[in-house]
């Protein structure tokens, strides 16, 4: 059961290469559409997706810690998504967050920027100035938002298992190159994938359990799980905090062994200085 994620350019036709894509494979799309089906069930409001999907983050306090939470719910419903298996991820940092799952075939479509500006004009039936601006805003956006999250460089071609520039390649043949990527990929068992999965899905509820909790002072931790074992790393500011961690870790995998590595760094808190 592959997954197959594609990253995607504004104006470049990634969309139309999706969509027939999963419609010849007969694959489930996760796209912006889907997201929004799933939302109501993780307790997103549309508004919430929209803000969250995709941004770098806000850098205000209070803002940025809601917008966290919003896209960590949003990476939960692409996981549990990709655990379905046979399914292509549509942007979202998929390629990123589905990192070392073997079974993930990792698509990038792009083309040169005047033409996206140009096809962007002509699908909205707007000014090709304004067309300008917002691709070059979706570009900049799109970027910051890996950069930040996931540290690496959108436009690293090195990363993906194909790159196609719809100037070259009709969408048609772009699908037919992709399909017969997934034959020729070595991937792993679907029980190696699905295990993964599992342990990726279990550490996004953990993390999101803890930037609910208003007991604790920000987030300064790494946390991973892997073979039965939670790994939490990077530091909390009194033992109060790290036992309330430990409160989430009992409620959300109590079978897991815990390896703790957290240091605490004490500090006081103005409320005048926020």
């Amino acid at each position: 059961m592959a997954i197959i994620t594609i990253s995607r350019e504004m104006g470049s036709g990634g969309q139309i290469v999706a969509r027939k894509l999963a419609n010849k494979l007969e694959y489930t799309l996760i796209d912006g559409e889907a997201i929004l089906k799933a939302a109501h069930g993780h307790g997103l409001s549309v508004e919430a997706v929209e803000n969250a999907d995709e941004k770098p983050p806000a850098f205000v306090e209070s803002l940025d810690s809601n917008l966290e939470i919003d896209r960590h719910l949003i990476e939960q419903i692409v996981l549990e998504q990709a655990l379905k298996g046979d399914v292509i991820i549509y942007g979202r940092g998929g390629q990123d967050l589905l990192s070392g799952i073997d079974n993930v075939f990792r698509v990038r479509i792009v083309a040169p920027f005047e033409t996206r500006v140009e096809r962007w004009a002509e699908r909205e039936w707007i000014d090709p100035d304004l067309s300008h601006i917002l691709v070059r805003k979706s570009d900049q956006q799109r970027a910051g938002f890996i950069k930040y999250y996931f540290n690496r460089d959108w436009n690293d071609a090195d990363y993906y298992e194909l790159t196609i520039n719809t100037t070259r390649i009709s969408t048609d043949k772009a699908v037919d190159l992709i399909c017969t990527g997934i034959k020729e990929t070595n991937q792993c068992s679907d029980s190696e994938h699905k295990k993964r999965l599992r342990d990726l899905i279990l550490c996004k509820k953990i993390e999101i359990e803890i930037l609910k909790s208003k007991a604790v002072h920000g987030y300064h931790l790494q946390t991973s799980v892997n073979n039965g074992k939670i790994c939490l790393q990077g530091h909390v500011h009194s033992d109060e905090e790290r036992q309330e961690v430990y409160k989430v870790l009992k409620e959300q995998a109590t079978e897991y062994d815990i390896s703790d590595q957290m240091k605490v760094f004490a500090y006081h808190i103005n409320p005048k200085e926020g």
